[in-house]
């Protein structure tokens, strides 16, 4: 979908003892595991780490671990982050008769018509489209019933694009 997660240790020095390197780097997937704002897996993080301090007495593998899984939550939060979602490329076949009524439908769901033309055959119009999944629950019944049963659909994953703000605001409370 996008880039890796990547985890950079870049510490010299011993402020952070070596054997708590790979708690810091699984920290930092803990938080790629469950995000910043709805719970869902991110991607495209890149984690630096640079320095830090330990304690003879306070330090252990879990303290690291879950000091750092905090520390990217926290500059997640500050970074913009988006909620993706997946889109779908749908094709559409009507009769010509129905063709606004269905690209009206489309539209309603948010659809980015993409084209519209003749079948390869001539017997009816070929409507490409790319509408977010979440949309297109339900839509075989409403197109049997635009089409009096004479349309068909297929539609295939296209690519993750991010939610519009007021989406991702009402899913983000959801979570918290």
């Amino acid at each position: 979908i996008g880039s890796p997660n990547e985890f950079d240790n870049r510490c010299t020095g011993t402020n952070i003892p070596p054997e708590y390197y790979a708690s810091c780097e699984k920290g930092s997937k803990d938080a790629f595991a469950d995000g910043a704002l709805v719970g869902g897996e991110v991607e495209g993080i890149r984690v630096v780490l640079q320095d830090g301090a330990s304690h003879a007495v306070d330090s252990s593998d879990m303290a690291f671990r879950t000091c750092m899984a905090n520390a990217v939550r926290d500059a997640m939060r500050n970074s913009s982050p988006s909620v993706l979602e997946p889109v779908m490329a749908v094709e559409v076949d009507v009769p010509a008769e129905f063709q606004g009524t269905v690209v009206a439908g489309l539209n309603r769901r948010m659809g980015m018509i993409q084209s519209s033309d003749m079948n390869e055959d001539g017997s009816g119009i070929r409507i490409e489209a790319e509408i977010p999944l979440s949309n297109m629950f339900g839509y075989s019944t409403e197109l049997r019933s635009q089409t009096q049963g004479k349309g068909e659909f297929t539609m295939e994953y296209l690519r993750h694009s991010a939610v519009p703000r007021n989406v991702q605001d009402e899913l983000t409370k959801k979570y918290q």
